[in-house]
């Protein structure tokens, strides 16, 4: 009898050392568990994925200046999304809303903090994106209908007009749209009413290509570039001037220059055909000042810019879009595609020891 109470003593202590065991090695599971969690949870910040936000201030689609956007995100506008393992910056902007300055068009946009001058400039922007979005809204014969501009160059002063702007334009239905790049003259004189645009196609059309009534559309564009597809853009200005290269995997890579300081567009008989066909008829006729944007501070400038609108295209036949707004309502705008969205997979910017301060623009007009 005594041996049988030795044996079940001895089981009894075996059952308690392996409960205990499992219990512990559950309790360590436990932890680990809660440890992943909390670490899928973290926020990856934009600033996180594209580490120079110290060089910009942000500007968002509700016309709000956030000022340096480190650390920051709001899911209407700036965030960042994981795909495939990959982090991108995501910039959305919707066709209406609160506009920065007197623009027409809703932005989430950076605007590099320290400004140039063309004469002595050795500045660098490069990125790599994709769009993932623009209005499927929009009067088909409006240039700007469709479009969303992902990088520019501004002047900070005299007119503030812009020597670049990087162009995305989709119609909808189509499966692949159109990279293009816009000069703006520095117009001559006093008023600058008579500034206009010309435009170079990249891959696919340029801005000139419309519908020739409200809801129809041109041809879908050769090597054009699709909704999702990566492309990239370097732009250099080195002694005033503009060097930009464009590349994206199963296209043909472009090249482009453009001196900022000596004009091609002195006189009438130096506008091209394209700007009269489009910019003539809506009395956007002048001439560029001989020494175009040289003696002005420029800076760069990334993220949505949506280039469709609200506003009827009776107002202005190239820059308004008569596109569904929801009367401002974001989320509605969202829900139904009436907004552009962007994402930046890499970025980067080298600027000279020349740039000065650029804080004055964030009080002016845009």
């Amino acid at each position: 009898m005594k041996k049988y109470s030795i044996a079940l003593a001895s089981l009894l202590l075996v059952f308690s050392f392996t409960s205990c065991k499992n219990t512990t090695k559950k309790t360590s599971d436990s932890t680990e568990d809660t440890s992943a969690e909390n670490q899928s949870d973290k926020t990856v910040y934009a600033s996180d994925v594209i580490p120079f936000f110290d060089d910009w201030k942000l500007i968002l689609g509700d016309g709000s200046n956030v000022g340096i956007a480190n650390d920051f995100e709001n899911k209407d506008f700036l965030y960042t999304e994981n795909e495939n393992g990959e982090e991108w910056v995501v910039f959305k902007a919707p066709n209406g809303g609160d506009t920065h300055g007197t623009s027409n068009n809703t932005r989430t946009e950076l605007a590099q903090i320290k400004k140039w001058y063309p004469e002595t400039a050795d500045d660098k922007l490069t990125a790599t994106l994709k769009v993932m979005n623009v209005s499927s809204t929009g009067d088909a014969r409006v240039a700007a209908t469709h479009a969303v501009v992902v990088g520019q160059i501004h002047s900070a002063d005299a007119f503030e007009n812009e020597p670049l702007k990087i162009f995305y334009k989709k119609y909808p239905g189509q499966t692949t749209g159109s990279v293009f790049w816009h000069y703006e003259i520095n117009t001559a004189g006093d008023d600058n009413a008579g500034r206009w645009d010309y435009s170079s196609a990249v891959w696919g059309n340029d801005f000139s290509v419309v519908g020739e009534t409200a809801d129809t559309y041109p041809a879908e564009p050769e090597d054009g570039i699709a909704l999702g597809e990566e492309f990239s853009y370097e732009v250099v200005v080195k002694d005033g001037i503009m060097s930009l290269k464009f590349m994206s995997d199963g296209h043909e890579t472009k090249t482009f220059t453009k001196n900022l300081l000596e004009s091609e567009y002195t006189t009438i008989a130096d506008i091209p055909e394209q700007t009269k066909k489009l910019f003539f008829p809506i009395g956007q006729d002048g001439v560029e000042r001989k020494e175009a944007y040289a003696g002005e501070g420029c800076f760069f400038k990334l993220g949505a810019y949506n280039q469709t609108n609200g506003k009827s295209p009776d107002v202005n036949m190239n820059w308004c879009s008569g596109a569904e707004t929801h009367g401002g309502d974001i989320q509605k705008q969202y829900a139904d595609g009436n907004y552009a969205e962007v994402w930046f997979k890499t970025a980067s910017i080298s600027v000279s020891d020349a740039a000065v301060s650029n804080e004055g623009y964030f009080t002016k007009n845009d």
